[in-house]
């Protein structure tokens, strides 16, 4: 079912697990993506594995943490895509240590990627939105919110301001018929998951706590994903969907 259609949907963190997964889903709901990402490599490759498989998908490079560059870079885009009707703000910055070893420019730069640029981004592409009749923003926020977590403090931070980002933009933006909705993905098995020492370790502790007892994938997130930017979801906004098997609920 081609439930997006022609729509132009950008992606950010295009080239890593959870990214790539919603890219080909969203592909494949006939959606023209485009995937951004600061790393070139993993980026194109993404990209000419994807059109191999069908429809193509454009990848752009770039830097979310320099937001003055992401501004300009988004306003040229969706010119050139004749406006996106849907945005997914996946990037993110996952580091993992101690609160005393993180210093003042790490934490300021966790919260451009993971947050800032998010508002950016939606600052740039909602007007041209709301002149074609709407369209929809998908934050893409996090478990660790639930607090089972340390050493992730900036992190956390930034999913927290970045959920509190996703309720205010609702609020201001439904009247022009733009939807935005957060995901909240639980363990899910991607590159990120290496900033954790004991991976054997970790996927234990992972299925002692998820109600269901395997793991879920990317592309799990993705199908959510799909239906917050699809026409099904349309009386859906402001909301942040848990998707963790079970772990955390309510």
């Amino acid at each position: 079912m081609m439930e997006l259609a022609g729509r132009a949907v950008l992606v950010t963190g295009g080239a890593g697990g959870l990214g790539a997964a919603m890219a080909e889903t969203l592909r494949d709901a006939g959606a023209r993506v485009v995937i951004h990402d600061r790393r070139v490599d993993e980026g194109e490759r993404v990209a000419r594995a994807l059109a191999a498989g069908g429809a193509p998908v454009r990848f752009v490079a770039g830097d979310l943490a320099d937001l003055a560059a992401t501004r300009a870079q988004a306003i040229a885009l969706d010119d050139e895509v004749g406006g996106f009707a849907g945005l997914v703000n996946n990037a993110a910055v996952v580091p993992l240590k101690p609160l005393g070893d993180y210093g003042l420019d790490e934490y300021e730069t966790i919260q451009r990627v993971n947050a800032h640029a998010a508002f950016v981004l939606a600052q740039a592409l909602a007007p041209s939105m709301a002149r074609r009749g709407g369209g929809a923003i998908v934050n893409v926020c996090s478990i660790t919110l639930g607090g089972e977590w340390a050493n992730f403090v900036p992190y956390v931070a930034s999913k927290g301001a970045l959920l509190g980002m996703t309720r205010a933009l609702a609020r201001e933006l439904g009247p022009a018929g733009i939807r935005v909705n957060a995901v909240s993905p639980g363990a899910i098995p991607t590159d990120a998951e290496a900033v954790h020492p004991d991976p054997d370790g970790y996927r234990r502790w992972v299925l002692e706590r998820q109600s269901l007892k395997f793991r879920g994938t990317p592309r799990d997130i993705a199908e959510v994903v799909l239906f917050l930017l699809s026409d099904r979801s349309r009386f859906v906004t402001g909301q942040n969907v848990d998707v963790n098997g079970g772990w955390l609920m309510g």
